[in-house]
């Protein structure tokens, strides 16, 4: 829309009758007040302004928009009868006009400018659109690369230990063997294999990470009792948990439709990470609830406990606390993996937790009449 800026009403008349002809949208003002109050509320392409008026003069009007962040660089066309020496052309552009025609001007002319001007603009605009796009991108490859580079330190860091460890655990099983103890060999290559079995399960959640992000995650559904998933977790749990004691309440004896496997994985992820975090207490609740035919379970553990802050970002990929950071070592994929196969299982999850006095996660299932959500990851029913 084009704003035309003239006290005298015939002048404004003559000028919309023209714009009008050739379908240009037209607004007016009859002063450089009334103007101003209009630039400041409506969006204009171009504004057509009168330099001699009582009040504010074209000149005052048109440093005024300029002198405005939303209007700088509005187009401004001074159009004059009276003043039509140089020394008022030169300052129509030094208070911010684009150009300086004198009356009578021809139609034509005055259409050919008011639409090059336009023009000129929403290039102009667009260009900055452009711009600005170019900056967020550059500043979001420059977050990425960061990120990447941590990852990679923090991948390095975490696949270097347990690779120290067996290198380490190999060299005393070798020394042992050559002093025919060997018990005490035995002893070091379990300890090996302990380190191994990390090394696995980090490149296991690395694959499965990459899997998701790339929508080959794969589900193997089938009909199973989830008493039966709990009793095989909590077995290989206690297996690599020995010192730990898991205390149960509740039943599951419902029939879930899902890939046992992957759910398997997500409770065996909590109880690990209670274990993890909680070093000084050997005691672990398993909570089970069944209500509106849905299966809530429920982790807690007496352990270090996390803020408020931080709760809202445990299941984002690769995210860990302060505190986790300092004191424990973890890639931070665990609970993203949890969240993505809770998902899938049109489920819900999440973690409350008391910095000090420990947490509890859970997650909860539909176990009737539900259907599964079939999205990116790939299925295969049985």
């Amino acid at each position: 829309m084009i704003l035309i800026v003239d006290d005298k009403i015939e002048n404004i008349t003559a000028l919309r009758k023209i714009l009008h002809s050739h379908d240009l949208a037209v607004d007016t003002a009859l002063s450089g007040e009334e103007a101003l109050k209009k630039v400041l509320k409506n969006d204009y392409q171009l504004i057509i302004l009168d330099v001699q008026m009582p009040g504010m003069d074209g000149f005052e009007v048109a440093e005024a928009i300029s002198g405005i962040s939303k209007t700088s660089e509005l187009p401004i066309i001074f159009l004059s009868a009276v003043n039509v020496s140089k020394a008022f052309i030169t300052k129509g552009y030094a208070s911010g006009g684009h150009d300086y025609l004198v009356k009578p001007v021809d139609p034509d002319i005055l259409v050919l400018k008011i639409r090059t001007f336009i023009k000129l603009q929403e290039q102009a605009n667009e260009l900055a659109r452009i711009q600005q796009e170019l900056r967020s991108e550059i500043e979001q490859r420059k977050d990425l690369e960061e990120k990447k580079d941590q990852f990679i330190g923090m991948v390095s860091h975490e696949v270097k230990t347990p690779l120290t460890s067996v290198k380490a655990y190999v060299q005393l099983a070798e020394a042992a063997l050559h002093d025919n103890k060997t018990a005490r060999a035995f002893q070091f290559i379990n300890k090996a294999n302990n380190q191994v079995d990390k090394l696995n399960h980090m490149m296991t959640a690395l694959l499965d990470v990459a899997k998701i992000e790339s929508g080959m995650l794969d589900f193997n559904l089938s009909d199973f009792n989830f008493n039966d998933l709990l009793e095989d977790a909590l077995d290989i749990f206690k297996k690599s948990h020995p010192d730990r004691r898991v205390v149960r309440s509740g039943d599951a004896d419902v029939t879930i439709r899902g890939d046992m496997i992957r759910l398997e994985q997500v409770l065996l992820n909590y109880l690990s990470n209670a274990a993890k975090y909680s070093p000084s207490h050997k005691e672990i609740r398993l909570d089970i609830r069944l209500a509106n035919n849905e299966i809530e379970v429920q982790v807690t553990d007496e352990g270090i406990g996390i803020t408020a802050e931080e709760q809202t970002n445990l299941f984002k990929k690769f995210y860990r606390t302060k505190q986790s950071m300092a004191e424990y070592r973890g890639m931070g994929m665990g609970l993203y993996l949890c969240a993505e196969i809770i998902s899938f299982h049109s489920g819900r999850y999440g973690a409350k937790s008391q910095l000090g006095k420990g947490s509890t996660f859970y997650f909860i299932l539909p176990f009737t009449g539900q259907q599964l959500t079939t999205g990116t990851p790939k299925c295969n029913e049985k």
